[in-house]
């Protein structure tokens, strides 16, 4: 205990000099949202990568998905890797770099404005990033203190706090120079954590053969193609995790903050290997759930015999990994948390201080000022994502579900149909963004939390069709880029 301790300790003094570092190099706005729009290819894929994973994989989807599905979550590995992160740098990366240069834009919201010739859709986009962000993060700080109420043996809402503090401290120091140079060492520590976590779940279970054997014991769909959900929960939660990056504000940023072309090509190839090897250790970890876990041996990570999903990979963790070596998957999960964090708090603090506030309310603002109101906004931010956590409203799955699915669906259409076609307009933009998020929104509340995963998929691909349907009864655009 003491060793995890200490380690913890230095490892939080190493991200509060960083972040001191950051602090003494962030001159203006555009070096404390963006790093001065010049952060080189593998800074900005491993930020892209670390942004995509967090607790709320290791902790809610692992768990949840590897318990129900076995092997087949899988797939929601491998399409992640491929659509989310592959597909995104190769076809978006080099465009919403060269769009943001163009409009003269440093957010999402400033770039619907201006494509769509709307300051109203500035306004709503601000609005749903800092309502729907809200429960992401707090879906975040509730994996990390499940994980360190289990390892601590602390109680939940201490660690939450605790939590809490330090990401605004390391936050509201430095910034997005700060966060591009921290997660590089972050993203190595996650690397060596999830090969040490491969080898050392193998190797307790008796190697791959016998760990697919027990799950076959289990229920024979739990390594097979299609686990024992079946093929609709299955494909709604590849196409909310794989779909929604490409519209996602946290991730989308990372390209407005890139260097060059040469470093979108770069960073595609590095964080595409990246994100196929956390995704795949961390699903196939989930999945031995079934193997390692019963309510007799661990009665923490069950409720009345039905497994407590978010509980499951922190008493797995505790149980498989040697002593020796937690203290590493406790960095690695901390480390992949942090980063998250940082990307969330900075988007949905731009949301208010760029896209309201100095678009609204102020627009003479200084540029002093609207850093200091961005550093605010962050601990604010951090304090209404920690409040929500402490009530523990559902599953992480769930809470991830609708704000992935509700930003997607309010995005996606306009967003990616704004960057590729000159044909839609402001009637199909706004349209696609409001009849997205009503679907999604509208289903999750006839169908219930534990749907939220279909809930959004549906809400997306609404979104993605209506626009051109409905850019047809509009004014033609006037805009010039197809």
């Amino acid at each position: 205990m003491a060793i995890k301790i200490t380690v913890v300790a230095l490892y939080a003094l190493m991200i509060v000099i960083v972040g001191l570092i950051g602090l003494r190099r962030t001159k203006s706005f555009n070096d404390f949202f963006l790093g001065g729009g010049n952060i080189g290819p593998w800074m900005t894929a491993f930020s892209y990568g670390t942004a995509y994973f967090s607790a709320v994989l290791f902790i809610g989807f692992a768990g949840k998905i590897g318990w129900a599905f076995g092997y087949s979550g899988l797939w929601i590995a491998l399409f992640n890797a491929f659509l989310g992160v592959f597909v995104v740098w190769a076809v978006l990366g080099w465009r919403i770099k060269k769009m943001s240069m163009e409009y003269g834009v440093a957010t999402l919201s400033e770039f619907l404005e201006k494509r769509y010739n709307s300051h109203f859709f500035k306004l709503a986009s601000a609005v749903v990033i800092f309502i729907f962000l809200i429960p992401y993060s707090a879906a975040v700080f509730m994996g990390l203190s499940y994980l360190f109420t289990t390892t601590f043996n602390i109680d939940y809402h201490w660690a939450l706090v605790f939590m809490g503090v330090f990401t605004a401290i390391y936050l509201v120091l430095g910034g997005y120079k700060s966060m591009a140079m921290i997660d590089m060492i972050f993203g190595m520590i996650m690397t060596l954590g999830v090969i040490i976590l491969y080898f050392s779940t193998v190797s307790e279970g008796g190697g791959l053969a016998n760990i697919s054997a027990s799950l076959r014991n289990i229920d024979p769909l739990l390594t097979r193609p299609i686990g024992p959900p079946g093929w609709w929960p299955l494909i709604s939660l590849v196409i909310l995790t794989s779909l929604a990056p490409f519209a996602m504000p946290q991730l989308v940023q990372k390209f407005y903050a890139i260097r060059d072309k040469k470093s979108v090509k770069t960073g595609m190839i590095a964080s595409t290997v990246f994100a196929l090897l956390i995704g795949g250790v961390a699903y196939f970890i989930g999945s031995t759930t079934r193997i390692f876990l019963t309510p007799a041996n661990n009665p923490n990570a069950f409720v009345n015999n039905a497994p407590h999903f978010d509980r499951l990979m922190p008493e797995l963790l505790t149980n498989v990994i040697p002593e020796s070596l937690a203290v590493v998957i406790l960095l690695l999960i901390l480390s992949a948390s942090m980063s998250t964090l940082a990307s969330l708090v900075l988007i949905s603090s731009s949301a208010f201080t760029k896209d309201f506030y100095a678009g609204f309310v102020n627009k003479k603002a200084s540029d002093k000022s609207l850093t200091q109101l961005m550093r605010i906004m962050s601990a604010f931010f951090v304090l209404l994502a920690v409040l929500l956590a402490s009530v523990e409203i559902d599953t992480i799955v769930s809470i991830l579900g609708i704000s992935w699915g509700a930003i997607g669906s309010f995005f996606l259409g306009p967003f990616i149909w704004g960057l590729f076609s000159k044909r839609v307009n402001k009637t199909g933009g706004l349209a696609s963004g409001f009849i997205g998020l009503a679907v999604c929104l509208s289903l999750y509340a006839l169908w219930g939390p534990a749907f939220s995963p279909q809930a959004g998929s549906i809400g997306m691909i609404t979104s993605l069709a209506v626009n051109p349907v409905f850019s047809l009864f509009g004014k033609k655009s006037k805009e010039q880029h197809g």
